[in-house]
């Protein structure tokens, strides 16, 4: 559907003004539409949303995703300072100046488009539960690369499942990615078995590819494309905080 279509449908409660100067208001409100859609559409055709400037709250059954927040700071030290904590580009040791540092970037690569990043909430009280990140992998972000953390008490229970549809349903609609990989340590049987629940492929094993604690470790290379993601699509066409 063109984008001239889609104003058409929009300004339809126009039709009806009579008077020359409603439809000169009409006329401007399409120019003004005009442009917003024109520079709101992809290559592809398909209209997008404007994920860099502001990022949007993402909810389904079990998880609401947001863009993590200064008052996240404390539970996001506790989260990173686990034993098998996923490093999201840090240094240890992790602190408050350094997780502070985190979200400056994270909201920084979401404005320039390099990337974007989700706190994972659960329950009324909107407990931090986990953390997700996806960086472009190439200039167009059509490539990505998504690494996802969650709390032990969070794990097998749906929650990386239902985070990870709408992280990728996000991914491939939004942002017009076509391919997310994702880089897991061998011996993550946990985390191996959600990817290939998912739908991953895996790709191959990257060999002594990450230093943990002064040894070199293996990571499984997984890969998803939009083509296949199929009946994990989600609606992320949620609120904007």
């Amino acid at each position: 559907m063109s984008y001239k279509v889609l104003l058409h449908k929009r300004l339809q409660p126009f039709s009806w003004l009579g008077s020359a100067l409603a439809q000169e208001r009409a006329q401007n409100r399409y120019c003004q539409a005009e442009s917003f859609y024109k520079m709101s559409i992809d290559s592809s055709g398909v209209v997008t949303s404007d994920w860099r400037a502001e990022l949007p709250t993402l909810a389904a059954r079990l998880v609401v995703l947001r863009e993590p927040i200064s008052q996240d700071v404390r539970p996001l030290v506790e989260l990173l300072s686990l034993a098998d904590a996923c490093r999201f580009g840090l240094d240890e040791p992790v602190n408050d100046h350094l997780v502070q540092q985190f979200i400056a970037r994270a909201r920084h690569d979401r404005t320039t488009g390099l990337g974007f990043t989700f706190v994972v909430t659960i329950g009324p009280a909107g407990t931090v539960s986990g953390l997700v990140q996806v960086r472009q992998l190439d200039p167009s972000f059509e490539t990505g690369e998504w690494e996802c953390m969650l709390a032990p008490s969070s794990r097998g229970t749906g929650v990386f499942l239902e985070t990870a549809r709408l992280v990728g349903s996000f991914a491939f609609d939004a942002v017009g990615a076509h391919r997310l990989e994702s880089r897991v340590l061998l011996q993550n049987g946990r985390a191996n078995g959600a990817l290939r629940k998912l739908g991953a492929v895996q790709e191959g094993v990257l060999r002594r590819s990450l230093r943990r604690g002064g040894l070199y470790v293996d990571q499984v290379l997984w890969s998803l494309l939009k083509e296949d993601w199929g009946l994990h699509w989600l609606s992320t066409g949620s609120r904007v905080h």
